[in-house]
C-alpha cells in the first residue's frame, strides 16, 4: 500500500499536475513493482505566501511525499528516488534543486483499507521488493 502527497504553489503545480502524476506512478510501477492501475495521488495546491521554501528554490519547488507499508529494500526505495529525480527532471522540465522526495514506512498493521487493518487484507501486489 502506497499514497503519494504532492505539495507545491498552486499555478504552477496545477499547470503540471497530469503529467506529473503519471510520470509519478510509472516510476512508483517500475521501482515497486506497482500493479498499472494502482494510482493514489493526493495534490496540495498552496498560496504561495503559505508555502516557505529553502533558499534557491523556484516557484516550480514541489514535495513528493510518499507513506507506505514497510517492506521494500533500500535498493528499491533508492531507486524510486532516483527514477523519479531523472524523470521529472527530463519529462517535465523541473530543476533537480525544485524537487524533494520523502518516503515514509509504517507497519501494515498500521493501516486500514477494504475494512481490515492491513496485515490482514490479501494484497495483489510484493511489498517485499
Amino acid at each position: 500500500m502506497s499514497q503519494v502527497k504532492i505539495y507545491g504553489v498552486k499555478e504552477p503545480l496545477r499547470a503540471i499536475r497530469d503529467r506529473l502524476s503519471d510520470v509519478i506512478h510509472a516510476c512508483v510501477v517500475e521501482a515497486l513493482q506497482f500493479p498499472p492501475n494502482k494510482r493514489a495521488h493526493r495534490f496540495l495546491y498552496l498560496e504561495p505566501e503559505d508555502f516557505f521554501m529553502p533558499e534557491g528554490r523556484s516557484e516550480n519547488y514541489i514535495i513528493i511525499e510518499f507513506i507506505m507499508i514497510e517492506g521494500r529494500t533500500i535498493e528499491t526505495k533508492k531507486k524510486l528516488i532516483n527514477l523519479l529525480f531523472e524523470r521529472i527532471s527530463q519529462q517535465l522540465g523541473l530543476s533537480l534543486a525544485d524537487i524533494e522526495i520523502c518516503i515514509l514506512e509504517s507497519p501494515a498493521h498500521n493501516w486500514g483499507f477494504r475494512g481490515k487493518t492491513g496485515d490482514e487484507v490479501s494484497i495483489n501486489y510484493k511489498i517485499n521488493v
